[in-house]
């Protein structure tokens, strides 16, 4: 098995969820960043150290460049049944060949952490992964977040997004309180909310990435404007279109410039009735 650009259609036997779902939007035009994904039968030669499977991954660094982002996508992952959310890695600003090599192996060994044998376990999924990555250029976000297009609390028919400045991570790892909106479904705001974000994890000049302080001034200013929204409104639309049923995004603004960053389907709504157990997503992204 040898790597495969996101342009291309993608079996998720091989690849995964993530890769297969951002192959499926790279094809319907969606604005997915130009990436490879890898197999998870190269992604256990490489991290067996076997020197072809380095080789092609430095072809995949020199074709993309640097900066680069690496993400999960094991076979199972960001499914209906099973997000594992917050189990697997995900490695950015990657500059060098050196330090894709080192993410891509961290990323595998992460798949076999202790935790994330529990969640196999508790799910009755093969103990055994099945580890693919997707390696993509990095968008150094200028504000990003989550997007769900149901409420994910109590099921309504509306958009829910939470926004951060810099990159999500901060989000997702639930560092900020981040700025919250709902949207109807025919995009007119029905609540902004803004947050506390007195950090940003931004990229660092030497790889990486670092927690920064955000100005006083801007941590109660709220990180998306009219336009923006309108335009992840357009894009779960378009999601809508293109896998049906109902989406958790992550995405970011690079400048006025959208860019979808994973997609996957909600794995849990609830109702209001339905007491305390949220899926493991939305307990990770939307806290």
């Amino acid at each position: 098995m040898k790597p495969a650009a996101l342009t291309e259609e993608l079996e998720e036997s091989l690849f995964g969820g993530k890769a297969a779902q951002l192959a499926a939007a790279t094809r319907a035009g969606l604005p997915v960043p130009a990436g490879v994904a890898l197999p998870y039968g190269f992604v256990d030669a490489l991290a067996a150290d076997e020197r072809d499977a380095r080789q092609r991954l430095a072809a995949v660094f020199c074709t993309l460049g640097a900066p680069l982002a690496a993400r999960s996508s094991a076979v199972g992952e960001d499914s209906e049944q099973a997000s594992f959310a917050g189990q697997h890695l995900t490695q950015l600003n990657l500059r060098s060949e050196s330090e894709l090599v080192d993410a891509v192996s961290a990323i595998w060994r992460s798949a076999r952490s202790p935790s994330a044998f529990a969640y196999r376990e508790r799910l009755r999924l093969p103990r055994e992964p099945r580890m693919a990555v997707v390696v993509q250029e990095l968008v150094d976000a200028d504000s990003a977040g989550v997007l769900f297009s149901r409420n994910p609390v109590n099921g309504s028919d509306e958009i829910v997004i939470e926004a951060a400045w810099g990159l999500g991570e901060s989000v997702v790892a639930g560092l900020v309180i981040p700025d919250r909106f709902r949207l109807r479904r025919d995009g007119a705001v029905a609540e902004r909310i803004a947050g506390l974000k007195d950090v940003a994890i931004r990229t660092d000049p030497e790889g990486g990435t670092s927690s920064t302080h955000v100005c006083e001034g801007l941590t109660h200013v709220l990180c998306l404007d009219d336009a923006q929204l309108a335009a992840l409104h357009a894009l779960a639309l378009r999601c809508d279109e293109v896998f049906g049923g109902s989406h958790d995004i992550e995405w970011a603004f690079a400048g006025s410039r959208l860019y979808l960053l994973q997609r996957r389907a909600l794995t849990a709504i609830l109702s209001p009735a339905a007491g305390d157990h949220t899926d493991e997503h939305v307990r990770c992204a939307a806290k």
